[in-house]
């Protein structure tokens, strides 16, 4: 059974950090990219961050760009969000998500953790 399941959300002020994990369970870690998506109270799902199978090769979105970094350790099956600078329009649940093989890493999704809660307030 594929799991996926994140950890490290919190609430936290403006300009301060935190660092989200996501452990995977049930398929083959180092051949799926992985992606980070967000969805904010009202809105609809964002795509956020990805990282390919090596994690050779990293892509943001412009919202997040310079203050997030994507990385995962292949051999603890682990993908990480290291958040700085947060703001509190970053509050939203963010879902941990497998690519589908062959699939594009922003839209292409196979399957889903439950979420971890980040809010950003003063």
């Amino acid at each position: 059974e594929v799991r996926l399941v994140e950890s490290g959300g919190g609430m936290v002020q403006p300009g301060g950090s935190l660092r989200l994990s996501c452990a995977a369970f049930g398929f083959t870690f180092d051949i799926y990219d992985m992606t980070w998506v967000r969805q904010a109270p009202g809105k609809g799902r964002e795509w956020v961050s990805s990282i390919t199978t090596g994690g050779d090769s990293t892509y943001y979105a412009n919202s997040v760009k310079g203050r997030f970094t994507i990385s995962r350790d292949n051999a603890k099956k682990v993908l990480y969000l290291q958040m700085n600078s947060l703001k509190p329009e970053d509050t939203a649940l963010y879902y941990c998500v497998r690519v589908a093989r062959g699939g594009t890493y922003y839209k292409d999704f196979a399957s889903w953790g439950q979420g971890t809660q980040v809010t950003v307030s003063s």
